[in-house]
């Protein structure tokens, strides 16, 4: 039911009496973002140089540390966090993918085959 539209968006539902429902990359990946975040164990999203530079200049993107890749209507995302100290990793990445497939799936109705954890720190308190 979704198909690509245009970049980094794609076309959710096409309804003739209401219009077309459209959703991009990046709200995907802010919904995946929160989602992990809301984890217990998850210090923080971690980001690329770029999300960084951009956060030190006040600017947050809710986005940080997500990569959204949508392909035949299914969203593989791939998520970097910081884990807190102590806590164990296989079991906080396994309940980071369940929260961000169910979250994206419950929200758009999409599919969610994949959800790839990378831990890219720890952090002490």
């Amino acid at each position: 039911m979704a198909e690509t539209y245009g970049k980094d968006a794609f076309l959710l539902s096409a309804q003739k009496n209401c219009g077309d429902v459209q959703i991009s990359d990046d709200a995907l990946a802010a919904i995946a973002g929160i989602a992990a975040t809301e984890v217990e164990g998850v210090a923080s999203m971690a980001g690329n140089i770029t999300n960084e530079l951009v956060s030190k200049f006040g600017v947050k993107s809710l986005s940080k540390g997500v990569k959204i890749n949508v392909e035949d209507g299914k969203v593989f995302v791939d998520v970097s966090i910081n884990i807190m100290y102590e806590k164990n990793i296989p079991e906080v990445s396994m309940k980071v993918q369940e929260r961000v497939k169910t979250i994206i799936e419950s929200m758009t109705g999409l599919e969610v085959p994949e959800v790839r954890i990378k831990i890219a720190g720890v952090i002490v308190p």
